[in-house]
């Protein structure tokens, strides 16, 4: 199924990988997401998270896109460890904004680690947890955006993070910048 998808004045035509739309468990809160693979001539190396859970009293909302860049093992990784990791986390439900920043550096952490079974590459990634409809939690690390949209308006969430203007912070870190055709590519790998 070809597919077009506009963001920010940009419209990319190309195959959807995934789309769908859903509801919280109150019904009262819509979702929606669509990822479109672009004409880079490799697989689609997008994963995301689009859902409500139940823990206990709560419900959260589950949000995500990962964006892969050279392989897909990282953004698979972090699609199924990166919300288990924040909501683990003890601090969660009291001081969910340090939470998710000790979830996100132990999950990098685990990923460097793992980099000879995960490979070279890497991945973006933009979260967002609603805590019971009430406290919306967003965070990111690269490109992708999380926009909110509010009485049709679109709303932006997230900073992107440029790998050019933050060339030498990476290269300090063992990592690389790669100006590639259509795309940047940003990977961090630390020596251990």
């Amino acid at each position: 199924m070809v597919k077009l998808g506009c963001f920010g004045g940009q419209c990319v035509v190309g195959e959807s990988s995934s789309s769908s739309k859903g509801r919280s468990h109150g019904g009262n809160i819509k979702y929606g997401f669509s990822l479109v693979k672009g004409k880079a001539d490799h697989a689609m190396e997008d994963y995301h998270v689009a859902k409500f859970v139940r823990i206990e009293e709560h419900e959260l909302g589950l949000f995500a896109i990962y964006d892969g860049h050279m392989g897909e093992e990282v953004p698979s990784y972090l699609q199924k460890h990166l919300f288990a990791n924040i909501i683990e986390e003890e601090e969660f439900w009291v001081d969910t904004r340090r939470a998710i920043t000790k979830a996100y550096e132990k999950t990098d952490q685990k990923i460097l680690s793992n980099s000879s079974n995960l490979g070279r590459g890497g991945s973006t990634a933009v979260t967002a947890v609603l805590v019971n409809g009430q406290r919306l939690w967003v965070a990111n690390v690269g490109d992708s955006r999380a926009v909110l949209s509010r009485g049709g308006q679109a709303i932006q969430m997230t900073i992107d993070h440029e790998p050019n203007t933050e060339r030498s912070s990476i290269e300090d870190r063992g990592g690389f910048v790669s100006n590639m055709p259509g795309a940047f590519l940003k990977s961090e790998q630390c020596s251990q």
